[in-house]
């Protein structure tokens, strides 16, 4: 495991060479590296790309997808509740798919900003009351996603202040992507209000 720091901090990534018997080529240090380690690497905020050796094509994402799949399958280290596995299976293909990459890193970068935060208000409460500052950042996430939605769906909100025709009569026969927004409108309604109870019981 020497090897896996030993380019820590450099400027530019490592870079990784996949082979075809699956063996990752760490080309800074000149060794052999396993999943193991690359998740090391990660940890330890040392960057890195990942190349098909024989092809050149750039690999990183499957190889970092592979990496939380060995950190998912290993005993008390879940971190990926199954009805967001589920959830986030459907949006492929959906026509919201492009709006959830964008959500997923302002929703991690917003937590990794206020880890210490969290990790202080965990160590001084824990029991009743200690995830209330998570909850709290869920639902301004929840609200960061609204605000996103209401540019897609500006007609909406419209019609809705101005008291016009119902969003029904304005809607094309067949018209199946308002109905998905409505669907995940009512969703993310009803996951406020499970977070507006989990505050109450505080």
């Amino acid at each position: 495991m020497s090897s896996v720091g030993a380019m820590a901090n450099s400027a530019e990534p490592v870079t990784i060479k996949k082979y075809a018997n699956r063996r990752l080529y760490n080309t800074g240090t000149s060794s052999y590296v396993t999943l193991e380690d690359l998740a090391s690497m990660v940890k330890a905020g040392e960057d890195f790309v990942v190349y098909d050796a024989k092809t050149g094509e750039d690999i990183t994402r499957s190889v970092l997808a592979q990496i939380i799949f060995e950190q998912e399958n290993k005993e008390g280290q879940n971190l990926l509740p199954i009805k967001f596995l589920r959830q986030l299976i459907r949006f492929y293909g959906d026509s919201m798919q492009m709006l959830v990459p964008r959500y997923l890193e302002a929703s991690i970068e917003s937590l990794t900003r206020e880890q210490e935060k969290f990790r202080q208000q965990m160590s001084q409460a824990f029991g009743t009351g200690a995830f209330g500052p998570l909850e709290d950042q869920v639902r301004r996430n929840m609200e960061m996603f609204q605000r996103a939605f209401s540019m897609f769906t500006p007609f909406v909100k419209r019609e809705a202040e101005s008291g016009g025709e119902t969003e029904q009569q304005q809607r094309p026969a067949g018209s199946s992507g308002t109905d998905e927004i409505d669907d995940l409108k009512r969703q993310m309604e009803e996951m406020q209000k499970r977070l507006d109870r989990l505050g109450n019981k505080d």
